[in-house]
Order: C-alpha cells, then structure tokens, then sequence
C-alpha cells in the first residue's frame, strides 16, 4: 500500500491570511482621522487579534475611546511583499475592518470582517476560521530563506526550472523564488512584458526549517534527473551572444 496524502499542497485562504498577519512589520491604518502607518507597533495573540501601541497623545486613541462601541471604525491593512526583488512583489493583501478598543495601554482591534487579496482574486475569510487558522510554521523565516536561496544559489533555482513545464518558460529572461510554505515553494517566471508563478509542491509538509531543508532536496533530485527546458536554453545562448 502507497502512502496517503492527507494534507492539502496549498494552505488556505484562513492560514494563508495569518502568515501574512504574522510575517507584517507594519500596518495602514484608515479611520475618522485619515490614514496612518504604524511601523513595528503591532503584535498579534494566537487567536489573531492585533495589538497596536501608540503613544497616550495618539488622535487614534482619542477617537478609539470617543467612538461609539461595536461600530466599524477603522481598516487595518497589510502588504505581503515579496523579499526577493521582482516585478509585481505585492503577493497579497490583508484587510480587517472592525473598531479599536483601549486596553491596557494599547489598543486592541476587534474585527468585524477580514479580507485576503491574492493574486487569484479577494476571499471574505470566516472570523472563526482566522481565529482557528495558525500561521504557516516557515512564514516569520520565509524573508531570510528565500534572500539566501536567491543570492547564494541561484543554480538551484535554475536547475529547479527543469521541473517546469515548457510551455510555463517560454521567453523567460529570469526566474526568481517568490514564495515558500510547507507545502511547496513558488518560482516567478519573469518574461519581458509579463510574469507567470509556478509552485512545486513538495511530497510532505515541511513543519520546520531542517524539513524544508529536506523537502528542498527531493526536488533537487527530482530536477538532477528531469531534461533542461529548452526555453532556459535558448535564453542562454541568446545571452551568450
């Protein structure tokens, strides 16, 4: 008997929007007062609620306790930017509407709706789904991991584009990692006027970087036996000459 798959290759939408939740260094906060970025002034609880520190004289405080309680009055955005430099590097997009309340010398935001835009489209994420969701175990690493894979091997990646389907790298002049997860890592396809993402899942989730180590390998090796593109091919040569 082969052994069963009982994990999905791609996480969802719910843990999809706490990665990215997880992962933000700053936040755009729209209320009554305009809109403000607050950079390294947020944490999150395990049940996904944001913690924002501002300081006693912030006009957002002042309106957080002026507003009336349980009424929408502020949208928390954050960007999913790609760490390795590409075109397009906005991979998604988070939103969560709701009101703020003052707590302990912070103020903490209750949703009342959260949104994640992808590439694919938005999706209306179910509050009890984002509360039970746990961030992908690789997305507070993914930024210094996919840096290293890019600056210091870029051999692999290309050799990972013999995984690829030929018709996926037709007039590509780079291929960059943009995106990894335990299930799988993400190529971008950079043509001259275009782009395409590519994702290669791996046969098993990788819950910790010395499995994503592992995980990386077996692709490798599926690659070290698969035939060069042909599209890579004669993007070399044309560069050779």
């Amino acid at each position: 008997m082969g052994d069963s798959q009982t994990w999905t290759a791609a996480p969802s939408a719910a843990e999809r929007a706490r990665s990215v939740l997880a992962a933000a260094w700053s936040c755009a906060v729209t209320a009554e007062g305009g809109r403000e970025e607050f950079v390294g002034a947020h944490t999150v609880t395990e049940d996904g609620r944001v913690l924002l520190h501002v300081r006693e004289d912030s006009t957002l405080l002042t309106a957080a306790i002026c507003a009336p309680r349980g009424e929408p009055s502020a949208v928390l955005e954050f960007a999913d930017v790609a760490p390795v430099p590409v075109g397009n590097r906005i991979r998604a997009r988070l939103w969560m509407a709701g009101w703020f309340v003052p707590d302990d010398g912070h103020l903490a935001f209750q949703a009342t709706r959260v949104v994640l835009r992808l590439a694919s489209g938005a999706v209306v994420v179910a509050l009890d789904e984002f509360a039970a969701a746990a961030p992908d175990p690789l997305a507070t690493a993914e930024a210094r991991l996919l840096t290293h894979l890019a600056d210091c091997h870029a051999d692999a990646v290309e050799r990972l584009t013999r995984l690829v389907d030929s018709d996926s790298l037709h007039g590509a002049v780079r291929v960059q990692p943009l995106a990894v997860d335990r299930h799988g890592l993400t190529l971008r396809i950079e043509r001259a006027r275009a782009h395409g993402d590519v994702r290669l899942a791996f046969h098993r989730p990788a819950d910790d970087v010395a499995q994503l180590t592992e995980r990386m390998h077996v692709l490798l090796t599926q690659a070290g036996t698969a035939t060069c593109p042909r599209a890579l091919q004669r993007q070399r040569t044309d560069g050779d000459g």
